[in-house]
């Protein structure tokens, strides 16, 4: 099998090309326009792969998508911006890229007839649950423009299948952490701040939740996807982490030997979802389960950081 694995030099997607590389025999070409959360180093390391292959390029670009896809048989599409604090600064970047560039992947994958293409989305298209968790059926409730990006990319990727009979499937996990995450988000900002001897900024209360999904866990589920996945099936992925901000900020002192005096609190973020939770017994019933607890995932993640200065240092540089 050949991928076309979108997002490919960027944080989930690079995670997922090392998965494939070295779990199975399959050839993968990586697309990837190489913004600021994208760069070549972060797949340095099988750069000399002879089943690796890349190509520099925007989702937006029709004619480039056409010619980079042609020989593919399956499309991981993974490209998208991400960021939500971003997306309040930059609303029109994100429905662009999300959007615009969903559909240009969609349509050229239909007119190359792809055996299937797999749509990677978030658990933050469902917006915020109080008690209980979503499953996929659940309305589409997002609460910024990043995830109303993602859900309107959702549904354009899922109308390729009614309209055209286009063979897709749609995955929605819970926050990612681990090696190769830019350290705007959280884990590795936090991490990275305190490396620096600086202080970890908290917004609000501290007491907003998120289940935290190791990042090797997820490519594994999405990978069994791939290759077992019903077509037209949305699946949920996550990992049963659920812990406030506050605990996770602590868990990340604890390892690193910092205390209360570096927690920052700073001016909660508008919109800012209060709690995410979903269920996963889609995707568990094809055989998959998280293979790390989270604190062994965060010790790992930890170290990683701590012996690559040389990968984070420079993109926290002004």
């Amino acid at each position: 099998m050949k991928l076309f694995v979108t997002g490919g030099a960027g944080f989930i997607g690079s995670n997922y090309v090392r998965h494939v590389l070295g779990t199975t025999d399959d050839e993968v070409l990586v697309y990837d326009a190489l913004t600021y959360a994208g760069n070549t180093s972060t797949l340095q390391d099988v750069a000399d792969n002879p089943r690796y292959s890349f190509i520099k390029g925007d989702i937006t670009d029709r004619d480039a998508v056409v010619d980079a896809m042609k020989g593919c048989d399956t499309v991981v599409h993974f490209a998208a911006e991400s960021h939500v604090d971003r997306s309040i600064v930059d609303p029109d970047q994100f429905v662009h890229t999300n959007c615009l560039g969903t559909n240009v992947v969609m349509d050229v994958a239909r007119g190359h007839g792809v055996e299937r293409v797999i749509h990677i989305s978030t658990d933050e298209v469902y917006g915020s649950i109080a008690e209980g968790s979503f499953s996929e059926t659940d309305r589409l409730d997002p609460r910024s423009p990043y995830s109303a990006s993602k859900a309107g990319s959702d549904l354009i990727a899922l109308s390729y299948l009614s309209t055209y009979g286009l063979p897709v499937i749609v995955t929605r996990s819970s926050n990612n952490f681990g090696p190769w995450q830019y350290p705007e988000k959280v884990i590795p900002l936090f991490v990275t701040n305190l490396l620096e001897g600086q202080k970890v900024p908290l917004y609000g209360d501290g007491l907003n939740v998120r289940d935290w999904c190791y990042v090797a866990d997820n490519c594994a589920a999405v990978d069994l996807i791939v290759r077992k996945g019903t077509i037209g099936e949305i699946y949920n992925i996550g990992a049963g982490n659920e812990i406030p901000n506050r605990e996770l900020t602590n868990r990340i002192l604890a390892l690193m030997g910092g205390g209360e005096e570096m927690v920052q609190y700073v001016e909660d973020r508008l919109g800012h979802d209060r709690r995410y939770s979903i269920d996963t017994s889609k995707v568990e019933a094809l055989g998959w389960r998280p293979a790390r607890g989270l604190d062994e995932a965060l010790a790992e993640t930890v170290a990683w950081y701590r012996e690559n200065t040389w990968w984070w240092g420079p993109l926290k540089s002004p």
